[in-house]
């Protein structure tokens, strides 16, 4: 489990209000960022962000496990995710970015993110339950 809260990008309210996000159809996805490439709120895109790489990851594609709206707050929640290592290692990451696969205009434009406190590796076969269940975010 992430060792902080959520942290939105400045720039994902703005594409909120712009309809660049349709949770209910669009395809997001985790992107890896070590600790010497940490984000910051003022990153918009996915270009913006130096990644890890994937070499020997499983999946990194989201599922949404529920959204709903009440009394006028959006309520987002991603299905849990398991990445594993898969022919080798994976190179070290602390931090779980969510982006937009599917926008592109602007292409690939960032959601949020989660820090782990340090870099991780997943060696062979060693797998990273990214637990969704108490890290939603909100809409008001």
């Amino acid at each position: 489990m992430p060792t902080s809260a959520y942290n939105k990008f400045n720039q994902f309210v703005e594409d909120v209000a712009h309809g660049k996000h349709d949770f209910s159809s669009d395809q997001y996805i985790v992107a890896l960022c070590a600790s010497a490439n940490a984000p910051t709120a003022s990153d918009s895109v996915l270009a913006d962000l130096t990644q890890v790489s994937y070499t020997n990851l499983s999946s990194r594609n989201l599922t949404i496990a529920t959204s709903s709206q009440t009394s006028g707050t959006y309520t987002q929640l991603f299905s849990d995710l398991t990445l594993t290592a898969s022919g080798g290692s994976v190179a070290a990451f602390r931090y779980v970015v969510i982006y937009n696969d599917t926008q592109t205009s602007p292409a690939d434009p960032l959601v949020g993110y989660f820090d782990y406190g340090s870099d991780l590796t997943l060696a062979d076969g060693e797998s990273l339950l990214i637990d969704f269940t108490t890290s939603t975010f909100t809409i008001v």
